[in-house]
């Protein structure tokens, strides 16, 4: 969920960042996590700074930023952590960008709450920042937020979880996140508020960082634990194609249900393969999109972007359940990323 250039050192590289940011069009981030800013050639200046430069999501998210900046004339300049986590080096990246004069910054925070005090003194020197993806807490720490309600991800697939059991007992592995990460938590909630269920009725919680091994890992683990499980709920597609895998070796593959949540196509792909039962779809590219256009909006005009701004979620299955809106994979994989 690498990097790509690196400086041999971080103070160099700070160094260099604030002192050449005002020269140059290469986004300064934290450490391998940078990219450049040659999208949009306009005076107005762009930060966009993610989780990580390697998963999917965050590709088809910096995408999306290109794009807009192109159609509306600003410059983009990126960043990303060096890893899924690295609040540090999201923290670099903030400090790099104000001191290189944009005018608006977008980021997916790693740390929900560790990122606050970085987008408190970029306001403070009049810098729009929005969230995208991933709420800060307080969510009000940033001007606006452009994301899927993570909540609503949740439940669509807990509510068809709960219906495609048709009415049978259910022994719950839920494979999260990691602690106190916004999404992760939101994601879960949902889930479970979707199937009926309390964390109570949760027979092996096991955290994945959204990894694909650590998923294997995990529904291991799980399966060791209680070998009657047969719901699984996964924070992302990743994960739940290391819950298959694990699932396959026990050949437990066909008789558990996975739920998952992302909407990547490699994802989707398994939904239509017959390995994941469902999942949540979300549209990082227009998460994106619509931030950079807040960012044009306000350098233009002085309007702030505020409040949630709702980017939407489709349910994708192809094994439609009754009375639970959905979509084929046909559509999903139309409108997939990755």
């Amino acid at each position: 969920m690498s990097r790509i250039s690196r400086l041999p050192s971080s103070v160099l590289r700070a160094a260099a960042c604030t002192g050449i940011a005002a020269l140059t069009l290469t986004a300064c981030g934290s450490g391998s996590g940078s990219g450049t800013a040659n999208a949009g050639s306009g005076s107005v200046k762009v930060g966009l700074i993610t989780k990580t430069d390697t998963n999917p999501f965050f590709v088809k998210m910096k995408e999306g930023a290109e794009k807009a900046a192109k159609d509306n004339g600003v410059q983009l300049v990126t960043a990303a952590g060096k890893f899924d986590g690295d609040n540090a080096g999201q923290v670099t990246a903030v400090e790099n960008m104000v001191a290189s004069g944009v005018k608006g910054i977008l980021i997916t925070p790693s740390d929900s709450k560790a990122i606050v005090p970085a987008i408190e003194k970029a306001k403070a020197k009049g810098v729009l920042v929005i969230a995208l993806d991933t709420p800060t807490e307080p969510e009000s720490a940033v001007d606006a937020l452009f994301a899927t309600d993570n909540l609503k991800a949740g439940e669509l697939i807990g509510e068809y979880a709960k219906a495609a059991m048709k009415g049978k007992t259910a022994k719950i592995a839920a494979l999260d996140l990691a602690p106190g990460v916004s999404v992760g938590v939101q994601r879960h909630n949902g889930f479970l508020k979707g199937f009926g269920a309390t964390d109570k009725d949760v027979a092996c919680a096991q955290d994945t960082g959204g990894d694909q091994s650590k998923g294997q890992t995990a529904m291991e683990n799980c399966l060791q634990k209680e070998p009657g499980i047969n719901v699984v709920y996964t924070i992302n597609e990743p994960a739940a194609l290391g819950a298959y895998t694990a699932l396959k070796a026990k050949g437990r593959e066909k008789d558990v249900l996975i739920v998952s949540v992302d909407g990547g196509c490699t994802g989707t792909q398994a939904v239509k393969d017959g390995k994941i039962a469902a999942t949540s779809q979300q549209y990082p590219l227009k998460m994106a999109a619509e931030g950079v256009k807040a960012v044009a909006t306000y350098a233009k005009d002085g309007k702030k972007a505020s409040g949630y701004t709702d980017t939407g979620v489709t349910l994708i299955t192809d094994k439609a359940q009754d009375g639970i809106t959905s979509k084929d994979t046909a559509y999903g994989l139309e409108n997939c990323w990755g």
